[in-house]
């Protein structure tokens, strides 16, 4: 939903458009096409990927019973030191998954898991434990894409029990934790931490499942398919110039582009923001089956910088929520604002959405394809 950043980003081809509109805290920006891909998520030669075979089991099973390909530990007791040099080891354009475990520790660099680098896994000793963490900045001299502390370009990458952060601080403007530009991706029981821009959602289809992700201004923004199920926003204090906080600004620019940020089965705390804005003309995201805390500002989303740009052509939808901040009697009554139906919002579902039952289900990760009841928050 909404944190008001607005700041323009680095050029890398075009901007995107971002839409600051969802559960809205501070601004942001964000950019970028989900180019290649039809609404049941094939590449645009109409073929899917092999899913890594090796990934079935390897989310549900406990250390002890998973055999790394390598080690990372700060304290010399695995086979490197850092991660970047472990992912030299990582064969290229392969199918079959490559678990790099990461020992707990502080790990200050600079990851890339770059495009020909299929099916790399991640697994760290806990979101708290083992963390990898940068301070790159708009203000730092780094333009938004090129801030990111953690980039994840190869398609069918996974991160369990990681920590991911961008310390660049609140004054720094955009600050990237990770950056997503990669198809099929899944985070578990991960933490993602920054101010503004702390999760670039770049592209492509992304689920994140019981993962904690917390910033100021659009701290979830880009033009992706993502989908958080079951994972708690956390909105920061701003600076005092911030008057706004938002949590979402989703970048789709074109009108039958496929992308959306969907939360479903999310909790929203502290306060007090909106869910998100319209960063681009045709920012879309829905909010359904969640916890909504009393931080939300009760017109629930924010125009762009005060103009009423995108607000006849964004699509914005709240469906089954609860909490202090879930009455729509308040919000704002743009054309954007959507009232969907039972049917409509399951159409935002994984299954639906993005064919999640194909390459998320059967990988040992919770998954809920559809919709359920509202979790009990209290």
């Amino acid at each position: 939903m909404i944190t008001e950043a607005g700041l323009t980003k680095g050029k890398l081809r075009k901007d995107p458009q971002r839409t600051r509109n969802l559960l809205q805290a501070k601004d942001h920006t964000d950019y970028d096409y989900d180019y290649g891909y039809d609404y049941r998520g094939r590449t645009n030669k109409g073929k899917l990927r092999k899913d890594p075979q090796r990934t079935r089991n390897l989310l549900q099973a406990g250390l002890a019973s998973i055999s790394p390909n390598v080690i990372v530990a700060k304290d010399g007791s695995g086979k490197y030191t850092t991660i970047n040099e472990a992912l030299l080891e990582a064969p290229q354009n392969g199918n079959e998954t490559f678990v790099i475990y990461i020992k707990e520790g502080v790990y200050q660099e600079y990851v890339t898991v770059n495009k020909t680098s299929w099916s790399v896994m991640f697994i760290g000793d806990g979101p708290t434990k083992t963390k990898v963490i940068g301070n790159r900045s708009k203000i730092g001299g780094y333009e938004t894409f090129w801030t990111s502390t953690v980039a994840i370009e190869g398609d069918n990458f996974i991160a369990r029990d990681m920590g991911f952060e961008n310390n660049a601080g609140p004054d720094m403007h955009q600050a990237v934790a990770v950056r997503v530009s990669a198809d099929k991706t899944i985070f578990h029981n991960c933490r993602i931490d920054g101010f503004q821009d702390t999760l670039y959602a770049h592209n492509h289809r992304q689920y994140y499942r019981d993962c904690t992700i917390s910033g100021t201004i659009d701290f979830i923004f880009g033009n992706a398919r993502a989908v958080l199920q079951n994972c708690t926003l956390v909105v920061r204090k701003p600076l005092e110039s911030q008057k706004l906080c938002m949590v979402t600004a989703q970048g789709r620019t074109l009108v039958n582009q496929t992308s959306a940020v969907v939360l479903q089965n999310c909790r929203i705390v502290a306060g007090p923001d909106y869910p998100g804005r319209p960063w681009k003309e045709f920012s879309r995201a829905i909010v359904m089956d969640s916890e909504i805390g009393g931080l939300i500002n009760p017109g629930g989303w924010s125009s762009w910088n005060g103009t009423d740009a995108h607000l006849n052509t964004c699509w914005y939808a709240e469906v089954d929520n609860k909490g202090p901040a879930a009455d729509l009697t308040r919000r704002v009554k743009w054309p954007g604002i959507k009232r969907v139906s039972i049917e409509e919002a399951e159409t935002f579902t994984p299954r639906e959405y993005m064919m999640g039952d194909e390459w998320i289900a059967g990988k040992g990760v919770p998954y809920d394809s559809g919709r359920r009841r509202p979790i009990n928050l209290d």
